[in-house]
């Protein structure tokens, strides 16, 4: 940054001040860790200089956050993917299953608004179906903030339902199956990805949703397929075409990234074999509400009774299980 030509190209000084702060931010995290375990030290050597008991609840609680801190911290050094520090785009769609297989993709994607939120991350959804009874038919929504991609690159794959179906008169269990792709997503154009406008087909399409300038007026919504690889991106919840086009485009570089990062597969015929059949026998996880209560990760083993907590967010454990067996 003291080079007297930094600031000659703006694009790549800001890169280096986002890396300046990203690298900022995670020694103060540790600085205030050595902090807070000397601090703790000082208060147990106060405790057992004046045989003070009463200071025993007080030094747990300190203790207590401190584990909790350095536990995160832990986590974050499993994260060691080139990507892992991106943001992420997430697509959610309904498999085997019909309007139950819809709705429960509703169910999943309130519960990763609710982990977002839990993790501080801003959510910004770029394209919905809804279904044709209830819930979603598909939802695609970027996530953005620290380590978003290297966390949600976790919850890649099949998720599995069961339970008594609210539509099902007859008050039967129904097994249903939605899936997700989680992609990492740059601001520019980074590694060697060249796209050839030739490998590309851009269709326009009137957006769906509840109105508004211009919502349903134009044909802002822009579906871009990489002729090549047959990988289709869609985004229509900018405000203009120009806006879509360029979220799309970004989406499809994240995906054409992360293929070129998995050992140089050859195109469609491996990539494709990555993301199983959305059906019986290709879950990663499975959340059962009858005739108990349970969800378990089918990769680790790791599970919990406690169904309600992880549909409203809680799924660290899941995550840290899948970067730790990683």
């Amino acid at each position: 940054m003291s080079a007297p030509d930094f600031w000659d190209d703006v694009d790549n000084a800001n890169k280096v001040n986002q890396r300046i702060k990203l690298l900022n931010t995670k020694f103060e995290r540790y600085s205030k860790l050595l902090q807070m375990a000397s601090d703790i030290e000082v208060l147990i050597e106060l405790a057992d200089e004046a045989e003070d008991e009463s200071m025993i609840d007080e030094i747990a609680s300190e203790y207590r956050v401190f584990q909790e801190k350095v536990e995160e911290l832990k986590l974050e050094t499993l994260l060691k993917g080139e990507y892992d520090a991106s943001n992420a785009v997430l697509s959610l769609h309904a498999g085997a299953g019909g309007t139950e297989a819809q709705d429960w993709v509703s169910l999943l994607y309130r519960m990763y608004l609710r982990y977002c939120d839990r993790m501080g991350y801003t959510v910004r959804v770029l394209d919905l179906l809804d279904g044709d009874e209830a819930g979603i038919k598909s939802v695609t929504f970027e996530v953005d903030g620290e380590n978003a991609y290297g966390y949600l690159k976790a919850e890649k794959g099949v998720h599995r339902l069961v339970r008594i179906s609210p539509f099902d008169s007859s008050g039967r269990r129904h097994t249903s199956f939605a899936s997700l792709d989680v992609t990492p997503i740059f601001d520019d154009d980074r590694g060697d990805i060249k796209i050839d406008p030739d490998d590309l087909r851009v269709d326009t399409y009137r957006a769906s949703g509840a109105g508004g300038q211009h919502v349903n007026k134009t044909s802002s919504a822009i579906r871009i397929t990489h002729i090549p690889t047959g990988i289709v991106v869609q985004c229509q919840n900018e405000r203009s075409q120009i806006q879509n086009r360029e979220t799309a485009m970004r989406m499809l570089r994240g995906k054409l990234l992360e293929l070129q990062d998995r050992a140089r597969m050859e195109q469609m015929a491996e990539i494709k074999g990555e993301m199983k059949k959305i059906e019986w026998g290709s879950q990663i996880r499975s959340y059962v509400f009858q005739p108990y209560t349970m969800v378990k990760d089918h990769r680790t083993g790791a599970e919990t009774g406690n169904i309600q907590a992880v549909m409203d967010g809680a799924i660290d454990q899941f995550v840290q299980a899948f970067l730790v067996q990683s």
